[in-house]
């Protein structure tokens, strides 16, 4: 998968705004365990906290159901920001080379803000990835972010299920190599993302598509414990939880959600 121009992620970054209400969002981040049956010889690398086995999809999608960059493959005993942290997307957001666009003050802020993608609580806070506020007893301002971040994340959930839906092959445990079952998930991504673009969106959702049912054969990677980011990371969170209970940012009906 090619690496979008700067034209491609505002695109991307329009769609998030309109469809989800979150503003200056490029994607959003999960990783899926796969089921595999165990690799000869491999001990205990590809078994999960689940207790099965299985290698690790890493993505990033966008709010049409498509894939924007996948890495598979990992060892399924890993688990949360470890897998991102060693896919090539990972390396070139440290390094700039994702053509992301410069900061922007679009929001009205005291400063200009990141675009950013959004990711739950498995991975680390970062100037470009923003995950929710950790705790239960959360105030309005971050009661208010973490239910949008979960409204701009959903669509990376309803991508794997779409996938899993339409690909019913992932709905038991490969039983090939692992290197076939590597490219076999990377294949299910790439015709995804073929068919919505031949085919439309709706094609590739059937009448029983529940998010419970299209999920239950791609069980979601545990949670992190490392909740801390920068400072940098933590003022751009607040800054985004701040627009959101503003007169400008929040949606009308919002406090019935937190």
């Amino acid at each position: 998968m090619k690496i979008p121009s700067k034209d491609d992620w505002l695109m991307i970054a329009n769609n998030f705004e309109s469809a989800a209400n979150f503003p200056l969002c490029l994607g959003a981040i999960d990783g899926k365990h796969i089921r595999v049956i165990k690799p000869e010889q491999s001990g205990s690398m590809f078994l999960n906290y689940k207790h099965y086995f299985s290698i690790v999809l890493m993505a990033v999608t966008d709010t049409n159901y498509n894939y924007i960059f996948i890495d598979v493959g990992a060892y399924g005993k890993e688990c949360d920001s470890a897998v991102f942290k060693q896919t090539q997307f990972w390396k070139n957001l440290l390094n700039d080379r994702l053509n992301i666009p410069s900061s922007t003050n679009k929001l009205g802020t005291d400063c200009d803000l990141p675009y950013v993608f959004v990711a739950d609580e498995a991975f680390v806070l970062h100037e470009h990835v923003l995950r929710p506020f950790g705790g239960h007893q959360l105030d309005e301002l971050k009661s208010t972010f973490n239910y949008r971040l979960t409204r701009a994340r959903r669509y990376v959930e309803c991508t794997f299920g779409i996938m899993a839906n339409k690909w019913r092959i992932l709905h038991r445990p490969l039983n090939v190599s692992t290197d076939l079952a590597v490219d076999i998930v990377k294949t299910c991504c790439l015709l995804q993302n073929f068919i919505h673009k031949e085919e439309g969106i709706i094609n590739s959702i059937s009448s029983d598509s529940t998010t419970e049912n299209l999920n239950s054969d791609l069980r979601q990677l545990p949670r992190s414990n490392s909740v801390r980011g920068s400072l940098t990371s933590n003022m751009i969170r607040n800054k985004f939880a701040e627009y959101f209970v503003s007169p400008e940012g929040r949606l009308p009906w919002q406090n019935q959600y937190i």
